[in-house]
């Protein structure tokens, strides 16, 4: 887990197109030998940063709009608006072509491709409900996987950013809530929230696509903690809960 100086150190060498060591001190009022600590030490700093000849940091991730980068860790990466304006066949060949970048196995014998399909139409039908909000700037990820070394994962089959939150969606083709599977949404919560920065709030959830009219909170195990769980005819609600579009 992540301190919020490593934070600190984190986001203003994504927020920043190539920063000295000595800048990143200045700019966030600690000593040198302490930035050089985690400069040299953090996992965030040494697996999604490099620094270059001329000895300025970089982050591989921009903590930007859009955020640069990303699509490099995605077997889908994209503007809503460009998602939704590639039809099936197109996104299935790129998401495909995606995930051989990355390594994401494509062993289709437990019906992957279809759980890919599924996913899309849903995720299709979210933002026809959508279809009056502004959507211009938000970003959409499908597949990401982050696997620097052995310290850096990040996983998710869906996030999409909208302009405060980052919803990080776990998609099971199920009707049955399992607990194991309310803890694997919120696995990856805190490293997605350092990876974004501190504008966004993240958001997990369960989506259950066999399951209709669903939608609740499930206290997850050995946690006081409650994470959403719904179908997928009810996404529209969890966005509105943390957005408000149907706010008077």
């Amino acid at each position: 887990m992540t301190d919020m100086i490593e934070r600190e150190i984190y986001s203003y060498i994504c927020k920043n197109d190539g920063v000295r060591a000595k800048e990143i001190a200045a700019a966030l009022h600690r000593e040198r030998t302490e930035m050089n600590q985690y400069l040299y030490g953090s996992a965030y700093m040494r697996e999604l940063c490099y620094r270059d000849s001329s000895y300025c940091w970089h982050g591989l991730i921009r903590q930007s709009v859009p955020h640069t980068g990303l699509g490099d860790f995605c077997g889908y990466y994209g503007m809503v608006w460009e998602f939704l304006r590639t039809d099936q066949t197109q996104w299935m060949t790129e998401l495909k072509q995606g995930c051989m970048r990355i390594g994401r196995n494509l062993n289709n014998t437990r019906g992957l491709f279809h759980s890919f399909l599924d996913t899309y139409e849903t995720m299709r039908q979210l933002f026809e409900d959508l279809s009056d909000v502004d959507v211009s700037r938000w970003e959409i990820a499908f597949e990401l996987r982050i696997k620097r070394a052995r310290y850096i994962r990040i996983y998710a089959d869906v996030l999409v950013i909208s302009d405060s939150h980052i919803f990080s969606l776990e998609f099971k083709m199920k009707d049955r809530i399992d607990p194991a599977e309310i803890s694997q949404a919120a696995k990856y919560c805190e490293y997605i929230e350092v990876l974004a920065g501190p504008e966004y709030d993240v958001i997990p959830a369960l989506v259950l696509t066999k399951a209709h009219d669903l939608y609740t909170y499930v206290q997850m195990e050995r946690s006081t903690a409650e994470i959403p769980v719904c179908s997928g005819d009810m996404l529209f609600n969890l966005f509105d809960e943390y957005l408000g579009f149907l706010e008077p």
